[in-house]
């Protein structure tokens, strides 16, 4: 599957620059697994900037999931390849939070993503305010954003210590629960 991952964003929104191509081969040839930690309080990105803006209007409805993401994370799914992420999350949930919550993470779940929310509120976890992928348990590749939530840059964490890297996806995933729970909830 040709992937149009090298130029878009962190999420699945187009940039309005042209970033190099790191890492988007790592999203068509991982073997196993391919999971993220997420941690940024809001993602900038322009193709999704009318749509937050609808959704804050209460315009938006959610749509069936038929994007590059989701065909790519419905093709890996599908051959038998895990993709899932920890959404790190603070209360009060701001505007782009509940804009993920009522698009994004329903469309990327209805894909065969597997998503849990980690609500840090009052919670003291060793873990990084630094987004990355971990693909295979073998790879890193992270997503490097401006306060703004605009990605700056991908990059591949060339010897990563990987023990420090799966501790922290054990830690998130043992303190996060599936998005389906924490709505109820």
């Amino acid at each position: 599957m040709n992937s149009p991952w090298n130029c878009r964003s962190a999420w699945f929104g187009r940039l309005s620059v042209n970033l190099p191509k790191v890492g988007a081969h790592l999203f068509e040839d991982f073997e196993r697994s391919a999971w993220r930690f997420e941690t940024q309080p809001v993602y900038t990105m322009p193709d999704e900037a009318e749509n937050f803006r609808l959704f804050r209007e209460g315009k938006l409805r959610l749509e069936h999931p038929d994007g590059w993401w989701h065909k790519l994370v419905r093709a890996k799914t599908s051959s038998g390849k895990s993709m899932g992420r920890v959404r790190v999350i603070r209360r009060p949930l701001n505007d782009y939070v509940r804009y993920q919550f009522h698009r994004g993470i329903p469309n990327n779940i209805a894909s065969g993503e597997d998503i849990r929310i980690l609500d840090i509120t009052g919670l003291s976890l060793d873990l990084p305010d630094q987004d990355f992928w971990l693909f295979d348990d073998a790879t890193v590749l992270h997503l490097n954003f401006r306060p703004d939530g605009t990605l700056i840059d991908r990059e591949i964490v060339k010897n990563p210590d990987l023990d420090i890297y799966r501790t922290w996806q054990k830690t998130a995933l043992e303190h996060a629960v599936p998005f389906e729970d924490y709505v109820r909830s």
